[in-house]
């Protein structure tokens, strides 16, 4: 009787689960990073990251999705932090439409049209081609017990090589902020940009992207404007691979600002397989201090 019951239990519980998924994945890494500019130079970098992200369909063929996240890493002096959880975020996508509400990335954060980051260096990218820049990029994160997220609101179209992307996030503490960008991709090599206004010191900002592969080397280029910033910015970051497990990267950004240095930086990512890879890097940061960091990181 008490096999009956729980298979019939079992059954009941899966027939209403039958469109749905709930997946978890994420990473982590550890090793060690130097920053001559720090009190204590060197210090342990850790981080672990847990994301929840629950899917399903309606009958009508829309697909709905919800995330939340949990992440520990560690402080200045390497000692790690309890685990902080995230706000939701939540998606629904039909065709080449997708709507992202809450605690989502926005236009220039998401990548949909411009590559604002490019190739990071190092185990945790120290450096980047947007380093130092300070656009308006929020995207989907952890903050401790307490912490209110503004919501945004992102709209996505894609229809074959081409996307139009927008957001609007209302904080009612900052200000509202929007953003708008359009992106094409051609081959091996792609194009976007993105502009955009924040209530916050009433700035306006603009950025633009090119990428491309020849081979072996991709590279990709960022140029910026924004109000806040003195000067213009530009960044690059290229990728060579120097075999089927190891590639180099290289990332060099000026950020506009007054009083800030140029970021460079070189770095190296060694597969290991099965999701884990060994990396390094060292460099200059904005203050103008040597950085390094070399250490292992592992996706699941």
């Amino acid at each position: 009787m008490k096999k009956v019951l729980f298979a019939t239990t079992a059954l009941v519980a899966t027939a209403g689960m039958a469109a749905a998924d709930v997946s978890f994945g994420g990473f982590g890494r550890f090793g060690l990073f130097y920053d001559e500019g720090n009190a204590d130079e060197t210090r342990i970098e850790q981080r672990f990251r847990l994301t929840i992200t629950g899917t399903t369909t309606s009958d009508n063929g829309l697909e709905f999705e919800g995330r939340i996240r949990f992440q520990t890493d560690e402080n200045a002096a390497g000692a790690s932090n309890v685990a902080n959880r995230s706000a939701a975020g939540f998606a629904v996508s039909t065709g080449g439409f997708r709507l992202d509400v809450g605690h989502v990335s926005d236009v220039i954060d998401s990548g949909d049209v411009v590559n604002y980051y490019g190739y990071g260096v190092g185990l945790t990218s120290f450096a980047e081609q947007s380093s130092g820049i300070g656009l308006p990029a929020s995207g989907f994160g952890t903050s401790a017990d307490g912490a209110l997220i503004a919501p945004t609101v992102k709209l996505r179209y894609t229809a074959g090589d081409f996307t139009a992307s927008a957001s609007y996030t209302d904080d009612a503490t900052g200000g509202e902020e929007w953003q708008l960008g359009f992106g094409y991709n051609f081959g091996n090599f792609s194009a976007g940009i993105a502009f955009g206004n924040e209530d916050a010191g009433d700035n306006d900002f603009v950025a633009a992207s090119f990428d491309g592969e020849f081979g072996a080397l991709a590279f990709s280029i960022l140029i910026a404007d924004y109000d806040a910033n003195a000067d213009t910015s530009y960044g690059f970051s290229v990728k060579y691979d120097v075999g089927a497990a190891t590639e180099i990267r290289f990332a060099f950004a000026d950020s506009g600002v007054a009083g800030n240095d140029e970021t460079y930086a070189i770095g190296f990512r060694h597969s290991l397989g099965g999701g884990v890879s060994l990396r390094g890097g060292i460099g200059n940061n904005t203050a103008g201090n040597t950085v390094a960091d070399l250490g292992v990181i592992f996706d699941f």
